[in-house]
């Protein structure tokens, strides 16, 4: 933050920045300055008040110790460990501006004065894997702590930062919608996100062409919401000769609180239904297994009960 962000406003080096860089520091280091603070967060040392402690870390070295108070360390930062979520929702903006600008003379500058052996990009991806590295911390102490004292709330620690990771995950996907004209922040919480195979059903206007199509499945993207399921096709394009970048186009939406879900579709243990009306139109929904199937089934019973 000091070698790079600081130095965006620094008037001696205004004309090194480039103009698609201009007024977008937010966009390139994110809540970056959050994290820092949440890490830099210290208080005086008990007969020595003038030695500072950084308060997470001493949490963390406190547990070398009693290594089951590791846990109750997570749980108690919960709330605070979801700014990571935040900075990873905006990394694939800071990705992209950093392929425009990343290798202009403005950073070159800071990377000499700094004497780093690493570009900026490397230090911008170092807070999407260090809430990576707490999940592998936490599931290699329930390895050696199988059926001990305070397993039960390693679990619980476990499952709280891998509900962090689904939910970054989730709301990576979810920025990459286009074509929905309404605001997906007022759809409710994104539960779920996935890819299917999907057959509809219109009891209206059948016919012999409506009736092939049936068969012909549909590769749809699906967005569940406490409010609304989103259907999109998934469509991959290249972005100045790197990797393929996934977007997501829309193409229907289904209020959750007027539909119905079957279960179980003969034939398939891997299908299911969702309908409205009457069963006036059904989308019949093929997961990629059944314990995914069952997993989508679950969330979905608990929005609509």
């Amino acid at each position: 933050l000091q070698g790079y962000a600081s130095e965006m406003d620094n008037p001696n080096l205004l004309h090194l920045i480039p103009s698609t860089l201009q007024n977008k520091k937010e966009i390139l280091f994110g809540n970056l300055p959050e994290i820092y603070e949440f890490h830099n967060r210290h208080v005086g040392t008990s007969g020595c008040p003038d030695r500072l402690v950084l308060i997470f870390l001493k949490e963390l070295e406190n547990c070398i110790e009693n290594p089951e108070l590791l846990a109750r360390c997570f749980l108690k930062r919960k709330e605070d460990l979801q700014i990571y979520e935040k900075y990873c929702q905006n990394k694939p903006r800071s990705e992209a501006l950093w392929r425009q600008c990343g290798d202009s003379i403005f950073f070159q500058e800071c990377q000499r004065k700094l004497d780093h052996k690493l570009s900026l990009d490397a230090y911008l991806l170092k807070p999407v894997q260090r809430i990576t590295k707490y999940q592998l911390l936490l599931k290699e102490m329930l390895k050696c702590s199988k059926n001990s004292e305070g397993t039960a709330e390693l679990e619980e620690a476990l499952a709280t930062v891998l509900d962090i990771i689904k939910s970054v995950n989730d709301s990576m996907h979810q920025i990459a919608i286009t074509g929905y004209e309404g605001d997906v922040s007022e759809l409710g919480k994104l539960l779920m996100q996935g890819s299917f195979n999907v057959w509809t059903d219109h009891k209206k206007g059948h016919n012999k062409v409506k009736d092939l199509a049936r068969f012909k499945p549909m590769q749809r993207h699906l967005f569940l919401y406490t409010k609304m399921l989103l259907f999109c096709k998934k469509r991959e394009e290249n972005t100045d000769g790197h990797e393929k970048t996934a977007s997501y186009s829309f193409k229907n939406s289904l209020k959750m609180s007027t539909v119905g879900i079957t279960e179980n579709v003969k034939g398939d243990n891997k299908k299911f239904e969702i309908w409205y009306n009457g069963r006036e139109e059904v989308y019949i929904i093929q997961a990629s297994s059944v314990e995914l199937k069952n997993t989508w089934i679950s969330e979905i019973r608990k929005v609509l009960t």
